[in-house]
């Protein structure tokens, strides 16, 4: 695939490419933005450098690409309610959302894709991992695709680890909400490019419709394992004025929490997205 108003450099073999060729502070016109949309499909995350914006131009930016939603289990910042900080503190321990993950698979239409924004960075460290779950469900063995193809995936909110690293962000919370759980195929097909995904997650899957917990565990774990093997991802070293945009349908996430002792504060904006089939 080829652009005529962006430059995109692959940033590993398996997805995401770093976009070249774009000010994020000014407004863009539809065939930029179509491009833009382009790349996202075909690396499975974008990323742009230098990228001074403010939270009305990363809204502005945002909405180019669908309505918003705010984040479920974390207050948004005054004034921007879809804009929900993502921070650890000095003190803090366990970083938010710390663990192989697809965004609120717990809801029954997780977003489509999210776009974060880099504000206050460690001196070294932080960096996030990215998978292909595409990828991961094609080097999948025909047997295990096909009973894959008639499982149905539990999800909640409430799994241990992504469920802690949420406490410290809850502090301030009113009315922190109740656990939310959904159920989605294992293998979901995406709504633009046609492919098939491996859809479970360590974040948020727990088991299957219909099978026993010491049934569906090790499958479950197999799995997990599978989907984060080294080919399917690729790695990306945040900088001040760092963005990333990842496609939600089709990759997983994993900030790294190597870090403590310093702050990082990060800005996320997220897409509402449709009923995976």
């Amino acid at each position: 695939m080829t652009f005529d108003t962006i430059q995109a450099i692959p940033l590993s073999p398996a997805l995401g490419a770093e976009i070249g060729g774009v000010d994020l502070s000014r407004p863009l016109d539809d065939g930029v933005i179509g491009e833009i949309r382009r790349a996202l499909l075909q690396f499975g995350v974008i990323f742009f450098q230098d990228q001074d914006i403010t939270p009305e131009q990363h809204l502005a930016f945002a909405r180019r690409f669908g309505d918003l939603v705010t984040y479920p289990m974390v207050k948004g910042l005054d004034g921007y309610p879809e804009i929900a900080p993502v921070i650890k503190l000095e003190h803090e321990t366990d970083n938010f959302g710390g663990i192989w993950h697809s965004d609120t698979t717990y809801l029954p239409q997780p977003p489509m894709g999210a776009i974060l924004v880099a504000r206050e960075l460690p001196p070294e460290g932080g960096d996030t991992l990215f998978a292909n779950m595409v990828m991961a469900y094609e080097a999948l063995p025909d047997d295990m695709k096909e009973k894959l193809s008639e499982l149905i995936a539990i999800n909640s909110s409430a799994k241990d680890h992504v469920a802690k690293s949420r406490e410290d962000r809850q502090k301030d919370m009113v009315d922190v909400p109740e656990p939310l759980s959904a159920d989605h195929p294992a293998v979901r097909t995406h709504p633009e490019t046609g492919l098939k995904s491996l859809y479970v997650n360590r974040g948020h899957t727990v088991g299957f419709k219909g099978m026993a917990e010491d049934e569906s565990a090790p499958l479950l774990e197999e799995l997990f394992e599978h989907q984060i093997r080294q080919e399917f991802t690729c790695r990306f070293q945040w900088r001040p004025g760092s963005i990333a945009f990842w496609d939600n349908r089709s990759t997983q996430h994993n900030p790294i929490n190597d870090y403590h002792g310093h702050r990082r504060v990060m800005h996320r904006i997220t897409l509402a997205g449709d009923v995976p089939v």
